[in-house]
């Protein structure tokens, strides 16, 4: 009997950001979810990370599943061309569709929507809702001030240290893939 295929959902930014690397750490793990095997979820983008993760997977033959509020179809361009596509109503329901649908996450650079959706999945692992692996891709040390402020909240009192334990940081796609593969075993 033939295993199931893993989703891995990538969060990521809607904009390209400043540096080269981002946009080829995101190519990268395009590739990285097609040779692996994997199926894409992701935000149904054809604009910036988004775009560019999408792009890359599919042109690698993975199978993607994107998921769009409505109110984003024209910001973000919803990519039509997708192996499936689900408008949804609002934010919410696009993290939780994303989420359903996946096995692991992983959070590329990006800013406060990216922020909001790493938050709300290590959240509902912090609850014990989940017990899906999440990374943060560190591209360049772009998730630096990030858990510079999670040290913080943890010394601060305002979470344990094993919050720290419910994701796990990686600086190249390279590392993540064998990690994820692990994680998802």
């Amino acid at each position: 009997m033939q295993a199931a295929q893993k989703s891995i959902c990538v969060f990521c930014g809607a904009r390209a950001g400043t540096l080269p690397a981002y946009t080829q750490a995101a190519q990268a793990m395009g590739k990285a979810v097609a040779d692996s095997g994997w199926r894409l979820v992701y935000g149904a983008g054809d604009v910036g990370l988004m775009g560019e993760v999408a792009r890359a997977a599919m042109a690698a033959g993975a199978p993607c599943l994107g998921v769009i509020p409505t109110h984003l179809m024209a910001l973000e361009v919803g990519k039509r061309d997708l192996t499936q596509f689900i408008i949804t109503e609002n934010m919410h329901e696009r993290k939780k569709v994303m989420f359903m649908n996946s096995d692991a996450i992983v959070v590329l650079p990006g800013g406060a929507g990216s922020l909001d959706e790493f938050f709300e999945v290590l959240t509902w692992a912090q609850l014990g809702l989940h017990s899906k692996p999440i990374f943060l891709l560190n591209t360049e040390d772009y998730w630096q001030p990030l858990l510079v402020l999670m040290d913080h909240i943890i010394a601060q009192g305002f979470a344990s240290a094993s919050m720290r334990d419910l994701f796990a940081v990686v600086d190249s796609v390279t590392a993540l893939t064998p990690a994820l593969t692990a994680a998802m075993a």
